[in-house]
């Protein structure tokens, strides 16, 4: 084979493979928020004040799974003050959805823990409003609702 047809045909297949290719390091919006959430149920586990003073705006407003209404100083007086259990804590089930500066995310969270001697299991539902500043997303409202048992799998 001429050297020549050797060339064409390395650059024709390394021209397919970086057509193909997504460039490394580059995530979409809805990666990234499904990221920070991850990270905030990390944070808040672990008492990471810095992660939930950036991730959470200064408007932040909260509905509890009992009903009850928080604010940013809430919820991290919540993380500080967290001193339960946790064996695992997953988050799955996601849905993003951007509009334009704005978005919703939903998804499920599940816990899972020693209580009273007994491993317990507890599912929520969670609906978290972002807004994105100064090329960050920051959270403006979160509402959960505890499921009285552990959702259907799809």
């Amino acid at each position: 084979m001429p050297r020549t047809s050797l060339i064409g045909i390395v650059v024709c297949v390394l021209a397919a493979n970086a057509a193909t290719a997504q460039p490394r390091g580059v995530r979409s919006d809805q990666q990234i928020l499904m990221q920070l959430e991850r990270d905030w149920d990390r944070a808040f586990l672990h008492g990471d004040i810095e992660f939930l003073q950036n991730v959470l705006a200064a408007e932040f407003v909260a509905t509890y799974d009992d009903g009850s209404k928080g604010d940013k100083a809430r919820e991290i007086k919540l993380a500080q003050e967290f001193n339960q259990q946790v064996e695992a804590s997953s988050l799955d089930d996601f849905t993003v959805k951007i509009y334009g500066e704005t978005a919703i995310v939903w998804f499920s969270r599940h816990l899972a823990g020693p209580r009273q001697g007994k491993r317990v299991e507890v599912h929520f539902r969670f609906t978290d409003v972002f807004v994105l500043r100064d090329g960050r997303w920051q959270c403006v409202s979160s509402q959960s609702t505890k499921l009285a048992e552990a959702p259907a799998q799809r």
